[in-house]
């Protein structure tokens, strides 16, 4: 409840994770059928960069502001840049999207969002910024059990077969989130085991993410890929060095074209020997 993300919006973990998440929505919206989205930690959904709490870390001058400055040639981080570009186009040059602002860009007329927030001032927040659009459906609540409510996806008549559940928790509790996550994927996937699912997550120091990565490789799912991207070496346990997102039933060759952007990210914003990982902890058979 103390965290607030408006300190951390547009940071390197920011763009990793919205590189791949609009990469998997398009891989998603290439077919035709309605898709389902759900944020469960969504924040408020649009930042303003030049906010107090923005400026005071100055986190995502070592993000979004050296990304947009070098602009890679790589395709996905085309793509990203110019998803922020329409968010700033829209809402000023200071403008960063958060993950539910993203999905609303992406996700077309007959897809559904949900976007669960439990802090009360940023519900209100996220609630106001989409007000106008019927697609998207704010819950102010803990998005672990909006996970158990509101999967498998139905609404109305309605019910969805594909989408993407995407979990960004704050990590306030450190490793123990880990064993909370994991018990919520496992859960869902029981419930809607067709569903896309991306878990975000810290990385410190990555040798206390082997139980995690092995946890995850047993989860009921076709496949599982995790991506990460580390700035600086995972040697201290005090600073957030890098950070990963764990898909699970990940869109045919999604690995394919993250691997370059990975790599070319590690190179525009790493500080000291940065690192890009992409491995399959689990192969669809």
């Amino acid at each position: 409840m103390n965290y607030r993300h408006a300190f951390h919006a547009g940071n390197h973990a920011d763009v990793l994770k919205h590189v791949a998440m609009l990469a998997i929505c398009d891989a998603l919206t290439a077919k035709p059928a309605p898709l389902f989205a759900l944020d469960t930690h969504a924040g408020r959904g649009l930042y303003a960069l030049d906010s107090n709490s923005a400026q005071r870390t100055g986190e995502a001058e070592g993000g979004i502001g050296r990304l947009v400055a070098e602009a890679p040639s790589d395709p996905l981080i085309t793509r990203y840049l110019q998803v922020v570009r329409a968010c700033r186009n829209e809402h000023g040059r200071m403008a960063y999207p958060g993950s539910p602002w993203l999905l609303a860009h992406v996700l077309r007329e007959d897809d559904r969002i949900a976007a669960c927030e439990l802090h009360p001032e940023e519900a209100a927040q996220l609630r106001s910024n989409f007000a106008r659009d019927q697609r998207v459906a704010v819950h102010e609540r803990d998005g672990y059990a909006a996970m158990k409510a509101l999967l498998p996806p139905r609404i109305g008549e309605a019910k969805f077969g594909r989408g993407l559940v995407l979990i960004d928790p704050p990590y306030e509790a450190q490793l123990e989130e880990f064993d909370t996550a994991i018990s919520a994927l496992r859960e869902a996937l029981g419930r809607w085991p067709q569903g896309c699912y991306a878990l975000w997550y810290p990385i410190k120091l990555r040798r206390a993410l082997q139980p995690f990565y092995r946890r995850a490789a047993a989860l009921p799912a076709k496949s599982a890929l995790v991506a990460e991207l580390l700035v600086r070496p995972d040697d201290s346990p005090l600073l957030m060095n890098g950070s990963g997102l764990l898909v699970l039933n990940a869109p045919f060759q999604l690995d394919v074209k993250l691997r370059p952007a990975l790599h070319a990210l590690a190179k525009v914003l790493g500080e000291r020997h940065p690192q890009a990982h992409l491995e399959w902890l689990k192969v669809a058979a």
